[in-house]
């Protein structure tokens, strides 16, 4: 049968919640790498760039101690002019020196008052005289070096990479002044842009197909659930036709699988249960309509009162009927609720094979049935249920008389050893067909279709049998050659110190 369900994407669909998880999952790898990358370019760059400013500054230092004089000036420590021979030609060479573009260079004294600026910026606020970034030249004569990314106090517009380096006199006890190196952060920030939108570019076509990836998936992974929840509702309305199909040999596979065999099993069980309904109306209903037709005739004088005695006894072989079905009923009940349980005892079992061959004399002697081997059974005393023994015992006579052929045979056998004891019953007849040995034990299951001769059962003994046996740890099994005989052979332990023991699962 076609399958059709809801879309796959509905608000409560698991496909959808496996999308969105998925989804956020690879969005959020991919910010997280983002954040990272970024992170890792962009202190990557600050390391080289200071290495290179800090170089830079250096570079400088050494440049303007080779043109500056040797001792301070008798004019006072901090005027750095008077100590720096040629001042415009070393400012020229130091353009020169210090071409690059965003690099500039300023060189204070001491007390921060700009001596020279070398500078690649037109935004450069350097005003003659005034303190020009004095916490950087504070910083830098404390510390004897000093890297930052400011402004410099609002001096640029923009953050810039700092590195300050002291020029000292011929010996490094006293400072003649601090040089300033400053660099754009620019081509930083350029080249970060252009790795952020490389990475976005690619993260962006990852990421679709990554989505479509996982949409496939999801949907193959999701289909046979979506199935199985339709074939589920299907099943709730009484209709077991529906099947998942099978399309991997992974776990969601082999639980489509599982479904399909739970399907056939359900499919199975209805057609039992239907079967049984139909046989339990129809073995209710013949015994209660001979019932009550022979009463009406007694009570409306219909029946002559000669014969009234007759069938009457009719009516009570009905009503025995009656209650052997209901009795039946009752222990497939209590065996698949587990109520049942067992009374230990001991007791002879071949007094019960005795007493019920002659609760059947009269059938047995009407088809001339011969009995064989009892002359040869000694007393076996068993340990079990006296009743339940009893029941398994009378079924599996009262079946082979009915199967039995007219003159023929039904022959008993009780054996045991250290560990059983074992009874068998074979019966002449027509015997069950090879392809039914294996289901005789199955509740409801009757060999006998057209009800030609089993007219009284439900097909529950042999299942009771089989039960009855189990509880009491033993087993019970059934050959057959069709048209010549069958038989029956089960075995119960000789010890048992359970007496309580339920209906094993």
């Amino acid at each position: 049968m076609k399958l059709k369900s809801k879309s796959f994407y509905s608000k409560k669909s698991i496909f959808r919640k496996y999308m969105n998880v998925s989804v956020l999952i690879v969005f959020f790898s991919f910010l997280i790498l983002g954040t990272i990358l970024t992170l890792t370019i962009t202190n990557y760059w600050s390391n080289e760039k200071r290495q290179i400013l800090d170089k830079r500054a250096e570079n400088v230092v050494s440049f303007i101690r080779r043109h500056s004089a040797i001792e301070p000036s008798p004019y006072g420590s901090t005027d750095m002019k008077f100590y720096i021979s040629q001042l415009d030609t070393v400012k020229e060479l130091l353009t020169l020196y210090v071409d690059d573009v965003g690099v500039d260079v300023i060189v204070t004294d001491t007390q921060a008052i700009p001596v020279m600026a070398v500078c690649s910026t037109q935004d450069l606020k350097i005003v003659p005289n005034n303190p020009f970034a004095p916490e950087i030249v504070r910083q830098t004569m404390e510390d004897s070096k000093y890297f930052a990314r400011s402004t410099i106090d609002d001096v640029y517009e923009t953050d810039r990479y700092i590195s300050a380096r002291p020029i000292y006199y011929t010996s490094k006890s006293n400072i003649m002044g601090i040089v300033i190196v400053t660099s754009s952060t620019d081509d930083i920030a350029s080249f970060t842009d252009m790795v952020m939108r490389i990475f976005i570019l690619s993260a962006i076509a990852t990421l679709s197909i990554s989505i479509l990836a996982i949409g496939i998936f999801s949907y193959n992974l999701v289909k046979p659930l979506k199935q199985m929840a339709h074939a589920a509702r299907h099943f709730g309305k009484g209709d077991f036709s529906v099947r998942v199909n099978v399309t991997s040999d992974d776990e969601i596979g082999e639980l489509a699988r599982s479904f399909n065999n739970m399907a056939e099993s359900l499919s199975a069980s209805e057609n039992v249960r239907r079967s049984f309904v139909a046989n339990v109306s129809h073995e209710l209903k013949t015994p209660m309509t001979t019932i009550a037709g022979f009463i009406d005739g007694i009570l409306d004088d219909t029946i002559p009162e000669e014969k009234q005695s007759y069938y009457l006894n009719i009516v009570s072989e009905e009503i025995k009927r009656l209650a052997r079905l209901v009795r039946s009923m009752l222990d497939l009940t209590r065996l698949d609720s587990g109520e049942m349980k067992l009374n230990y005892q001991k007791f002879d079992l071949l007094s019960i094979l005795v007493t019920i061959i002659i609760t059947f004399e009269q059938e047995i002697e009407r088809k001339n049935i011969e009995i064989r081997g009892l002359d040869s059974i000694t007393p076996k005393m068993v340990y079990g249920d006296k009743d339940l023994i009893h029941q398994v015992v009378y079924n599996l006579i009262e079946n082979a008389v009915k199967f039995t052929n007219e003159n023929g045979y039904i022959e008993f056998d009780i054996t045991e050893d250290n560990e059983q004891t074992n009874f068998v019953v074979k019966n002449s007849g027509t015997g069950i067909n090879q392809s039914e040995i294996s289901m005789v034990f199955d509740r409801f299951y009757k060999t006998d279709k057209s009800r030609s001769k089993d007219k009284k059962g439900l097909g529950l003994g042999l299942y009771l049998v089989r039960s009855i046996i189990r509880m009491h740890g033993g087993d019970i099994s059934a050959k057959s050659e069709y048209g010549q005989y069958c038989e029956f052979d089960f075995y119960i332990p000789k010890k048992q110190t359970d007496t309580k023991k339920s209906l094993p699962s």
